[in-house]
Formats: structure tokens, sequence, C-alpha cells
């Protein structure tokens, strides 16, 4: 069983920063892609950023600029900085990864942190 675990969510004024993290753990041989997703109230999630593992990174149009995703291999961890955050960014925050496991490939979600920005 894999599990993703978020941390770094939290209520920050318009303008501010914030890091969200997502660590993995359990049984699995590789990481194929890593991204970040948020929903916020009344709305369907959408796609931030994404890294496919030995490709490319891509972000949404509405955060180009401002956030930041990276990975540590050894922690087998994800990163989201965002900087200049707007109210519009307000949401619950989803760390997602495809993870290659004993037999098959999973496609795992995290348990999602709250971020609010506060105009």
């Amino acid at each position: 069983q894999v599990q993703l675990v978020e941390s770094g969510g939290g209520l920050v004024q318009a303008g501010g920063s914030l890091r969200l993290s997502c660590s993995a753990s359990g049984r699995f041989f590789s990481i194929k892609s890593m991204g970040w997703y948020r929903q916020a109230p009344g709305k369907q999630r959408e796609l931030v950023a994404t890294i496919i593992i030995g490709g490319s990174i891509s972000y949404a149009d509405s955060v180009k600029g401002r956030f930041t995703i990276s990975r540590d291999n050894a922690k087998s961890t994800m990163y989201l900085q965002m900087n200049s955050l707007k109210p519009e960014d307000t949401g619950v925050y989803y760390c997602n990864m495809l993870v290659v496991v004993p037999t098959t490939t999973g496609n795992y979600w995290g348990q999602g942190t709250q971020v609010t920005v506060s105009s």
C-alpha cells in the first residue's frame, strides 16, 4: 500500500508565500509522475502543476511564474512553492503520484491540505 502525506497548507495574506510538501511511503519501485491539483469551493478539481519523471514540467496558466514544483528523489517527496498568492488560489490542494508497484502502476492521492489566501 502506498500512502501520500501532505503538509504545509494554511492561511496567508494575498502576496504571501506557502510551501506544500507531499511524501510517499510504502512499497513501490519508482515514481513515474507527480502532480499538484486544487479544488476551490463549488468548483471541479483542476491541475496546478506536474512533473513527468525524466520528462517535462508543466503549469496551469493561472500559476505560471508564481508557483514552482520540485522533487527530492532520495526522499520520494514533492514540493510546491507558491509565491505571490492571490485569493483565487484558495482551495484544497491535493498531491498525486503515479507509481510503479509490484504488479502494476498505481495512481495515488494525498488527503488534501487547505490553502486560504485572504485579501
